[in-house]
């Protein structure tokens, strides 16, 4: 029988998008204050990390003009249990009522 597995998977959150009516590396966060104009995205991810206080990877979208932050969490993935036919005698309907 096999054995189940862990995997990593990813989640994006958005936490800001680019101010483009202001032009340049402009970035508003979508939590928190949303009305603050950031100038760098170094600022950005900054104000980010002080209101969340938690280490994550982030991926910039650029031709979007959107911020992520990467979520990780661990799946189990089991294994698919083997297949038994009632013809060969392994397997009775009977019996799963």
């Amino acid at each position: 029988m096999e054995e189940s597995k862990i995997v990593q998977e990813e989640h994006l959150e958005l936490i800001a998008n680019r101010a483009k009516d202001l032009g340049g590396d402009r970035w508003r966060l979508v939590e928190g204050d949303t009305l603050t104009v950031h100038q760098t995205l170094t600022d950005a991810l900054e104000a980010w990390f002080q209101m969340k206080g938690e280490p994550v990877s982030f991926r910039l979208d650029p031709l979007d003009s959107k911020l992520y932050a990467i979520r990780t969490e661990e799946v189990e993935i089991k294994p698919e249990p083997a297949k038994t036919f009632s013809i060969y005698g392994e397997f009775s309907q009977i019996n799963e009522k």
